[in-house]
């Protein structure tokens, strides 16, 4: 028959305070992940890609434009 008035001892204390951190440590990479994967999934959505693209092609053009002014003032 089972002693339910036994009090835990220390090491099964430990050993629950390591699951639990362990399990708290579980669900923070879950939740990390998910954030990632919605991340990803809101940047490869159509609006969002096609604004991401037309401000690396502006970005570009930028940079382009200023180094064909260096190019000219230097020679």
């Amino acid at each position: 028959m089972a002693n339910f008035d036994r009090r835990p001892d220390r090491a099964s204390g430990e050993a629950l305070d390591r699951a639990r951190a362990q399990g708290q440590m579980h669900h923070s990479i879950a939740t990390t992940l998910l954030v990632i994967a919605a991340a990803r999934a809101e940047r490869a959505a159509p609006p969002v890609h096609a604004a991401r693209k037309r401000l690396a092609e502006v970005y570009g053009a930028t940079r382009l434009r200023k180094r064909l002014e260096r190019d000219a003032a230097q020679g």
